[in-house]
């Protein structure tokens, strides 16, 4: 129809190419902020001390270190 505008396109809500959908980077107190802290704090738990050694031991051979090692496994899912 000629002359009836469309709304917006829902993909300008989108975040930009190297954003992590990480909470915003201005102080804000909301849900969204709450939920992601708690996720990480989960994520980065201090596991047993039994995992810890096993880790470290599989990142020295691999040549990482005990942190990078252990993002790969939280971003993967599965271990190297």
């Amino acid at each position: 129809m000629v002359g009836v505008r469309q709304p917006p396109s829902p993909i300008w809500r989108l975040p930009g190419t190297g954003h992590n959908l990480g909470p915003p980077l201005e102080p804000a107190t909301n849900w969204q902020t709450h939920c992601w802290r708690q996720a990480h704090k989960k994520a980065w738990k201090q596991p047993p001390v039994e995992v810890v050694r096993r880790r470290m031991r599989r990142a020295k051979e691999l040549g990482m270190t005990y942190r990078e090692y252990t993002l790969e496994i939280l971003e993967r899912g599965r271990y190297l």
